[in-house]
């Protein structure tokens, strides 16, 4: 081996297990790592490529030497090219002729490498992306640089998937509480409350809760669950939160306006399932029209009455083109001093407890009293303290009297 076998390994592992690295964030650790790898492999270039949401291309994050492909945005497709090749066989690669016949991003050959070697970037089994190193001189890249370069990539790897958890969680966090209602509308003779919890093990997900007012002294009441958890069950939950409000300015029924939303939730989101319960409030009639894909029933309760489940035909869940033969409505009226709670499964499932006690437990809970007591109570009751595992949408509904 030449001066790198005899120094540079150890400079590798000294770096790659550096504690002070994670400390960091994510675009300085990029930056250190490369500037570290040029100089231990004594290289004219160092570039991470990140792998898009699509899965489909590798995106230029951080470079060193080769600052443009960052600066213009390269976009390389999996499986094309020297980092497409990289990333779809996961083991790295060197190339000593830097060529259109070998790469299909024309800023390395004008860069005038004529030498790369590649390596990807993996955390738990899933790709993150593509490192690779390059040389304006000819160069063979030894056995021992092709072993130790992964070791960089490893490290990259780790941060890489810390950082888009907290990345998502975060965005999550912020995209569920900007769409969640700020405040709820108020009536004399409607009055509203809800609660959101994100889950302990899940974190924010598509759980959502939605009260608006409809032409005509109505008001709509939304609750839904969609499947999945994170950044994109709470990015399906935004675009099927506002696809139901504008098909309930345009539809009057709300299992017409479940069955839109079905049909656009199948054609456009087609990897999507979400459970919605849609009801129509008519002030003036005292009265509720209510249509359940796939939700848990509603429960209500009349003054100095137990809380009983309603019955409302129940169609299957949002997406896939289940609803083949129609949804339907249940109409049900609303006297003084009645009172309905919607609530989403992360309510009463828990992973000791059989749902079925839960929902007695629930349906035991809701009395006839203020909303806001209402939702204090059965909070209190079904949560406890012990932190919910799923996040938690909850909404009460009174008929003063």
């Amino acid at each position: 081996m030449g001066e790198f076998g005899r120094g540079g390994r150890l400079q590798v592992l000294e770096f790659v297990t550096d504690r002070a690295l994670m400390e960091l964030d994510f675009e300085k650790l990029l930056n250190v790592s490369l500037q570290r790898v040029r100089e231990l492999f004594d290289v004219d270039t160092a570039t991470v490529l990140l792998v898009d949401p699509s899965g489909e291309y590798l995106v230029a994050r951080a470079s060193v030497g080769l600052d443009e492909e960052v600066f213009q945005g390269v976009r390389v497709p999996v499986g094309s090219g020297f980092a497409g090749r990289v990333a779809q066989l996961r083991q790295p690669v060197h190339i000593e002729r830097v060529d259109e016949s070998t790469v299909v991003n024309p800023l390395l050959w004008e860069h005038g490498l004529r030498a790369l070697l590649g390596v990807p970037i993996v955390a738990q089994g899933e790709l993150v992306g593509v490192m690779h190193i390059g040389s304006t001189t000819p160069r063979d890249f030894t056995d021992e640089e092709i072993e130790l370069l992964p070791l960089v990539a490893d490290r990259i790897a780790m941060a890489a998937h810390l950082y888009r958890s907290r990345a998502e969680q975060t965005a999550a966090a912020a995209l569920v509480e900007s769409l969640l209602p700020a405040k709820l509308p108020a009536t004399d003779s409607w009055e509203f409350a809800a609660r959101y919890v994100a889950g302990a093990d899940t974190g924010v997900g598509g759980d959502w809760y939605d009260v608006f007012p409809l032409p005509g002294e109505r008001l709509g009441v939304v609750i839904g669950d969609v499947v999945g958890k994170g950044l994109p069950a709470a990015v399906v939950m935004g675009r099927l939160r506002s696809a139901l409000r504008a098909y309930a300015l345009e539809y009057d029924d709300p299992a017409e306006v479940l069955g839109k939303l079905d049909r656009k939730a199948s054609h456009f989101e087609q990897t999507t399932m979400a459970t919605v319960a849609y009801a129509v409030i008519d002030t003036a009639a005292d009265r509720v029209q209510l249509a359940l894909a796939g939700h848990l029933p509603p429960i209500m309760t009349l003054a100095d009455r137990e809380g009983t489940f309603v019955e409302v035909p129940l169609g299957p869940p949002i997406g896939y083109n289940l609803a083949v033969t129609g949804r339907h409505n249940a109409t049900v009226d609303v006297p003084p001093g009645a009172l309905l709670v919607f609530y989403t499964d992360g309510l009463v499932e828990r992973r000791d407890t059989d749902i079925d006690e839960r929902m007695e437990q629930l349906r035991a809970t809701v009395q006839t009293a203020a909303a806001e007591a209402v939702c204090a109570r059965v909070m209190a009751t079904m949560v406890g303290t012990r932190p919910p595992t799923d996040d938690i949408a909850l909404v009460a509904v009174r008929r003063t009297a």
